[in-house]
């Protein structure tokens, strides 16, 4: 269907191409016929005024030799524009493309007496006529062919953007190991060692030159080299959020140990209260590493949605009005749902404003709140780690959104973020899949 869109579409580049390609043939074609009909058109007025002129010269010579009558005429036979020429000049020709035959008028004055003949030139007006039918024929012929021809041609350089834009899609979509494919077309390819540097001198890269190759080699390139380069960096950062994570967690232990071993008190609380935060953090960290190296494994069961919702609103203890078709169910994986529905409403209530409406459905989970709404840039580029969106969504390490969305894709979930159009609020909503695999792990 996106094929016959692209070949449908008037304002693609192919068509562009086509419709120049159409009027470069128009415009060479209307040249040639107009120069060729102008040609023959001058050549066969000299040829007709010669042909007039030696008919007459012929009468003449055989009135004399003969003594017949020569072909004479009365200036009132004779066209104004010939008669003013031969008064001028002592003779002349005219050309006459009068019904119901063109002619080619020669006169002559001699000895005080005008004489005059008249050439029939039906035969060269058909000529010429005929001529310029077949130029027209074959120009449209040519047309015909060189149309079809040339959308053909473009199909194979319009067919490797199309798989370079779609290549760039997916690589805004999150797919980091998508690539163009189409490099190998565009010539001889170099590609540098994975050791080399990237041109901001913080990474291996990999750099794909051209000498030989054509505009769109050069487009795929630069995509696959771009895509290779993020991909890089964004596997920089997640060993990093792993690394620290790890690095963390032994001397965090040792703190939560020293923290419960402390007398209690207003200072003892304080510091188990932000030895608390700290963990949750380290332990977000881990999850969202876990989830970036792609290692988690559902484990899908049946499930009530109804109960398992308000066992997670109930667990986190923060109030939220749950509101749910009993009947719901789903085969999920119940630990990571209530992971999900958990950050969900803790989000809700963090960044949001009372109160929190949860809904259930069957195959869908909504958790509203009344506050200012998801800012724009989240809803334009996604949960970010470490990036609450805005100051006034409250406090907080933007880790919640990150890892329900890592989370739901885990259990072939979409999580989908908007802001109430009418009352104002965030609204997430999950979308279950239809039907869990027929196996675990799958």
């Amino acid at each position: 269907m996106s094929l016959v869109r692209a070949l449908l579409n008037p304002r693609s580049l192919r068509w562009k191409i086509v419709l120049l390609m159409a009027l470069a043939c128009a415009a060479m074609a209307l040249t040639v016929g107009v120069l060729v009909h102008e040609s023959t058109l001058n050549r066969s007025m000299h040829e007709g005024a010669g042909k007039a002129v030696a008919a007459l010269d012929q009468a003449l010579s055989e009135a004399r030799e003969s003594g017949g009558q020569a072909p004479a005429a009365t200036p009132g036979e004779l066209p104004a524009a010939l008669l003013s020429q031969v008064e001028r000049e002592g003779s002349g020709t005219l050309y006459v493309n009068r019904p119901p035959a063109p002619s080619f008028w020669a006169a002559r004055q001699e000895g005080g007496r005008l004489y005059a003949i008249e050439v029939d030139m039906t035969a060269d007006l058909l000529t010429r006529q005929a001529l310029d039918r077949h130029m027209w024929k074959y120009s449209l012929l040519t047309l015909g062919i060189v149309v079809p021809v040339t959308a053909l041609a473009t199909e194979l350089p319009a067919r490797r953007l199309r798989r370079v834009a779609r290549t760039a899609r997916r690589i805004t979509a999150g797919d980091l190991d998508a690539r163009t494919g189409t490099a190998g077309h565009a010539g001889d390819t170099t590609r540098t060692r994975r050791g080399d540097r990237n041109a901001d001198g913080d990474g291996p890269t990999d750099r794909r030159s051209y000498g030989g190759g054509d505009e769109i080699g050069e487009i795929a390139a630069v995509v696959d080299s771009m895509a290779d380069s993020l991909q890089h960096r964004i596997a920089g950062e997640q060993r990093f959020t792993a690394d620290v994570a790890h690095e963390l967690r032994t001397p965090l232990m040792g703190l939560v140990t020293s923290a419960g071993l402390l007398p209690e008190g207003e200072a003892t609380d304080m510091v188990r209260d932000r030895v608390g935060v700290l963990r949750d953090l380290v332990e977000d960290l881990l999850e969202i590493s876990r989830l970036d190296a792609g290692a988690e494994e559902p484990q899908w069961r049946p499930v009530a949605l109804a109960e398992l919702v308000r066992e997670s609103v109930a667990r986190i203890g923060l109030d939220a009005r749950v509101t749910a078709d009993e009947a719901a169910e789903a085969r999920t994986d119940p630990r990571r749902l209530d992971r999900i529905v958990a950050n969900l409403v803790v989000n809700a209530h963090r960044h949001g404003a009372g109160p929190v409406e949860v809904a259930v459905a069957a195959g869908t989970i909504t958790v509203r709140d009344h506050g200012p709404g998801f800012p724009e840039d989240l809803l334009a580029h996604g949960p970010q780690r470490f990036r609450t969106g805005a100051d006034e969504r409250g406090r907080g390490h933007g880790l919640g959104l990150t890892i329900a969305s890592g989370q739901a894709k885990v259990i072939g979930a979409v999580l989908e973020l908007a802001n109430h159009g009418e009352d104002g609020g965030a609204v997430a909503t999950l979308r279950l899949p239809d039907e869990g695999p027929g196996t675990p792990g799958l």
